[in-house]
């Protein structure tokens, strides 16, 4: 359970939230998102409007992905043609007469980000947004958090795949424990000095896994959230 928890954000202000699996960084978004109330204590001066994008979207629903993101359009009380634009500049307007129970992990993805770009919102909280995405929409991606960001807005972001590595006023705030912090963007994700963990840097090594090609984003897409590297030597499929 986190306490202790003392954050203020500003306009503007792109923030990753980093931190060990099981951390407490999923618990974090949702309570900035609204999601989840605090057990004590107060989160003030939220954003009326807030996109949310969760790390694996529900596609047990029954609409097509045009039908759930024009419902959610209406919900949200934004032009419906906000949803044509967002499918295609995600790379999704082919998916738009397809079932949400039919889509891949990757596309069911690109849903959830759509849905949390409607409407503008004043906060945007992406739990590992580039998880699954081909190397297109993952290009586009900064640049619409950049936008975001630009025109105003909050962004928060879990990101354990590292694609926001460089990006310029990078705020980044660590999970650990019950607690959390930020810390210096150099030593983000660093454990706090405990003379027990001083000595030589563990060794890495290769291991080579063979797999199916349609299991292999998948598999990669996990691995890469357990913060390793992974490079797939057969061409990825093109969503």
């Amino acid at each position: 359970m986190l306490s202790n928890v003392d954050l203020a954000f500003a306009r503007g202000d792109v923030t990753e939230i980093v931190g060990r699996n099981g951390a407490g960084k999923s618990t974090l978004l949702r309570l900035l998102a609204g999601l989840l109330r605090p057990v004590d204590g107060t989160i003030s001066e939220r954003p009326d409007v807030v996109g949310y994008a969760p790390e694996r979207f529900p596609v047990d629903q029954p609409f097509t992905v045009a039908d759930y993101l024009r419902h959610m359009a209406r919900i949200r009380r934004t032009d419906l043609g906000a949803v044509e634009t967002w499918a295609e500049r995600l790379g999704m307007d082919h998916l738009l007469g397809h079932r949400l129970t039919d889509l891949s992990k990757g596309s069911a993805h690109k849903v959830g980000l759509a849905q949390a770009l409607l409407g503008g919102p004043g906060l945007l909280v992406l739990d590992e947004p580039f998880a699954g995405l081909d190397a297109a929409t993952r290009a586009k991606l900064p640049l619409i958090i950049r936008e975001v960001a630009e025109r105003g807005g909050l962004v928060v972001v879990s990101d354990h795949q590292g694609d926001l590595r460089g990006f310029p006023g990078l705020r980044r705030i660590e999970v650990g424990g019950t607690t959390a912090r930020e810390v210096a963007p150099e030593v983000a994700g660093a454990e706090p000095d405990d003379p027990a963990d001083s000595g030589p840097p563990e060794a890495v090594t290769i291991l080579e896994v063979v797999v199916t090609l349609s299991r292999a984003r998948e598999l990669a897409d996990r691995l890469r959230g357990e913060g390793h590297t992974v490079r797939i030597s057969a061409a990825e499929v093109a969503e």
